[in-house]
């Protein structure tokens, strides 16, 4: 079997993303948020799905790159009569005290080498590919209409050779300016200029405000690039990918809408933002969790995953008319996992948020509702703590008393506990220590005495890579032999010839998973080096590296047999994955932090 690869760049201001893939192509890009329609998405229908592409005459061979330490992407293209370089970037910089970051796409066309001559093609599509855009010949612009907003491209290219797609020689620089809604009045060029300018400085300043440890630096700067712009500045929330429906492997049907944010994987994230010292994206992330926190109240229960901007029904829709993902369907818009039990999310809420009580970095004057707010969140705890649920993986007909959901329930009640401690309410504290005894006990039930092992759920002889956590949240002591014990059980079983990890091997409501799930191998790094096994640690992530794009961008999932790319792309928690292994590798080599 081929292996398959992601041959795509990802270019994105906080406001929007973008693909372009090595052929020039922009094939997906979702305007005016992350969840909406896309304008372009080629990669989920070739027809249907709109082309936004610069191409020569004649066969071609390109080379893709980023502009070092930015996210923008320039392609190479190299054909019989010349060569030309493509930069795409999404303009993002401090101006008047905020930052600018439009719904606009800028694509910089120069020839490098001879005269070579492009075709340059713009057919953007609305309404998920239902309907074309109507282009409107302007002055130095066309007018693209039909949808809610109208969108332009400006340029200084004749209009006609792109109304009638015709070849051009191109012999000076080239601009392609394409917005939505607000156009471009200001001049082209000088314009584009200084927006590129601005962007890889805005780009190269915010990477010399990280720090960011000596260990596999190039791969760690790629993965905090990219996750910076998985951010919806708007709000704070973090989008677990751009795309939706890239199966997780062919035929399998597990194709998810990803364009939204899981409260299950706040932890995570935040522990990844602290690590390389970005402070002002945690707070813009413990504000949208904070203001849905707020907004459910003493409602019974969170929901796994909300909408970029709180949303909470997130009805999952099949779009039939879309050939998906070279042929593979469903495609899915929404997803019906929002109306799934996962009770391991309040735990999340309240050790995500306990940095705004016991960090100093943080100014954080006491809460007038923070007693109210702590036991609202303890209450919801109380109310499911013997719940079964669908577990971290969301399934869709299985629940159980899942291991993972009552650590991550332990975990938070130890930070109610702090909490508690530092407002100085006793009731709390003690509130918080009985509940987080009774998730202890849960744990517990799942252990097997006789293969030394912590199981998947009570009652169950499964495994499952989520327990790996039960040694990074220091619920098992990392130099206990039961530690040890439970990591070597885990290996044994779910650990891959070729160093990928299964999330677990049963079948679930889809059959058997075929692929590995990355963060899963990422987990495993952090569990070795926890347990004192470090060369192991760093011989498992020198060899996860190879997994990743020409671009250094990592899929969600990557085939056993033939190390593909499968799942949602970019996974923006396969970079989360790959920032903290790399940063507890750091440290225990005690390798400088370089701020």
């Amino acid at each position: 079997m081929e292996k398959h690869m992601y041959n795509a760049g990802l270019i994105g201001n906080c406001a929007y993303l973008a693909h372009i893939n090595k052929n020039t192509n922009v094939t997906w890009l979702c305007w005016p948020r992350f969840d909406s329609t896309f304008v372009f998405g080629s990669l989920l229908d070739k027809e249907k799905g709109g082309e936004f592409s610069i191409l020569p005459e004649g066969d071609c061979e390109t080379e893709q790159y980023y502009l070092e330490n930015t996210n923008v992407l320039c392609t190479k293209v190299s054909c019989d009569d010349g060569e030309y370089l493509i930069t795409d970037f999404a303009p993002r910089f401090r101006q008047y005290d905020r930052y600018f970051k439009p719904l606009m796409l800028i694509r910089k066309i120069e020839p490098l080498e001879g005269l070579p001559k492009i075709r340059v093609k713009c057919e953007p599509v609305c309404d998920y590919g239902r309907r074309k855009q109507k282009a409107r010949r302007g002055s130095n612009h066309i007018d693209y209409a039909g949808c809610e907003e109208t969108m332009r491209l400006t340029t200084n290219i004749p209009l006609s050779y792109i109304i009638d797609e015709q070849y051009f020689q191109l012999n000076e620089a080239k601009y392609l300016l394409l917005s939505y809604g607000d156009p471009l009045e200001a001049p082209l060029v000088s314009t584009a200029e200084t927006f590129l300018r601005n962007t890889a400085e805005y780009w190269r300043l915010w990477i010399k405000h990280s720090s960011i440890a000596g260990y596999f630096q190039p791969y760690v700067i790629r993965s905090a690039l990219a996750l910076k712009i998985h951010q919806y500045e708007d709000t704070g929330a973090i989008i677990a990918a751009s795309t939706t429906s890239l199966p997780e492997h062919p035929g399998s049907t597990r194709n998810w809408d990803y364009r939204y944010c899981w409260l299950r994987d706040t932890y995570y994230v935040l522990t990844s933002l602290n690590h390389i010292g970005h402070f002002e994206e945690m707070e813009r992330y413990f504000n949208y969790v904070s203001d849905i926190s707020i907004s459910e109240g003493d409602e019974f229960r969170y929901q796994p995953l909300y909408g970029i901007t709180g949303k909470k029904k997130l009805v999952e829709e099949i779009m039939d008319h879309l050939d998906g993902y070279l042929g593979d369907k469903p495609v899915r818009v929404g997803n019906q996992a929002y109306e799934h039990i996962q009770n391991d999310i309040y735990g999340q809420v309240l050790i995500s948020l306990l940095p705004l009580y016991t960090d100093h970095r943080f100014i954080f004057s006491e809460r007038k509702d923070s007693v109210r707010w702590i036991e609202s969140v303890l209450n919801k705890i109380e109310r499911t703590i013997d719940e079964k649920d669908a577990g971290i993986w969301e399934f869709r007909n299985m629940a159980n008393i899942h291991c993972y959901s009552n650590l991550f329930q332990w975990a938070g009640c130890n930070a109610a506990e702090k909490m508690a401690l530092t407002i100085g309410n006793k009731d709390l504290e003690e509130k918080a220590k009985a509940l987080k005894e009774r998730a202890a006990a849960h744990i517990e039930s799942c252990y097997d005495p006789v293969r030394k092992v912590y199981t998947n759920a009570a009652g169950s002889p499964h495994l499952d890579a989520s327990t790996l956590q039960l040694i990074m949240m220091n619920y098992l002591d990392p130099a206990s032999q039961k530690a040890k014990d439970h990591l070597a059980a885990l290996e044994k079983e779910l650990k891959t010839p070729n160093g990928l990890f299964y999330r677990y091997l049963h079948a679930d409501d889809f059959g058997k998973p075929k692929t590995t799930f990355l963060i899963c191998a990422f987990w495993y790094v952090e569990a070795l080096a926890c347990v004192g096994r470090l060369d192991d640690a760093m011989r498992e992530f020198e060899n996860l590296m190879k997994y990743c794009n020409h671009l250094l961008l990592f899929s969600e999932d990557v085939d056993e047999e033939t190390g593909s790319m499968w799942g949602n792309f970019p996974q923006a928690y396969s970079h989360v994955g790959l920032m903290n292994a790399a940063y507890r590798i750091a440290i225990k080599l005690d390798r400088p932090v370089f701020l």
